[in-house]
């Protein structure tokens, strides 16, 4: 198959003026993908992982310890007390003394040795919390809500509080469980072990649970 050009081309282009000529417009492109965008977002994460996310980074902000400062009337700085030095110094070499009287490598010794390793480790952290140390050398806790001591009552505080609070939550999850059985009493003494494990995991969330129960008002049971 043969395809003929003719020579004349220029007699086939238009003659259009300046006048004439008419902007064109830019045609609008649709482009196709192979590539296949998800119908649904993903899920966000249980309230139960949020809530565990939110204790865990609040415990670390709260207990991060701040630099000591002797903001209160009559407290040093442990770090800088010589009171809390001069103990420190006392009870290792109380320790030190007795360890005189047992052969190095008696069991004796050793545990003393550790004793004193572990008396060391703890006057060592006192000075790094950034603790007070009151005349007598001794850590003072304070209680007065100031932020800069949170890690000393507040948190430990919050913390206890969960903790028995969820004991308690789960112990109630358990009573209201096996409430309907035919022997409940037999299931007090004799603990429903998978139910128990159950109940523990999802114990973690009791805030937001207990929240829950009060509001749709199944947190009391109502007299009868």
């Amino acid at each position: 198959m043969s395809l003929t050009i003719p020579s004349n081309l220029s007699m086939l282009k238009p003659k259009l003026g300046v006048s004439q000529m008419t902007p064109i417009k830019p045609r609008s492109m649709i482009v196709c993908s192979a590539s296949q965008t998800p119908s649904t977002q993903e899920k966000s994460s249980s309230p139960l992982q949020a809530f565990s996310a939110a204790l865990a980074l609040s415990s670390i902000l709260l207990s991060a310890p701040l630099p000591a400062v002797a903001d209160i009337s009559g407290l040093t700085p442990c770090k800088d007390s010589k009171q809390f030095a001069k103990r420190e110094k006392q009870q290792i070499k109380k320790l030190e003394s007795s360890l005189k009287l047992y052969a190095p490598d008696s069991a004796p010794a050793l545990a003393i040795k550790a004793t004193v390793e572990k008396t060391k480790r703890r006057f060592d952290n006192y000075g790094k919390q950034g603790l007070l140390c009151g005349s007598d050398g001794l850590p003072h806790l304070i209680v007065s809500g100031d932020q800069r001591h949170w890690g000393e009552f507040i948190t430990p505080g919050i913390l206890f509080l969960y903790i028995a609070g969820w004991i308690g939550w789960v112990g109630r999850s358990y009573l209201i469980a096996i409430s309907d059985e035919k022997k409940p009493a037999m299931k007090e003494i004799i603990i429903d072990v998978p139910l128990a494990t159950g109940l523990i995991f999802r114990g973690f969330s009791w805030p937001v649970a207990a929240y829950r129960e009060f509001v749709n008002g199944d947190l009391v049971v109502k007299d009868v």
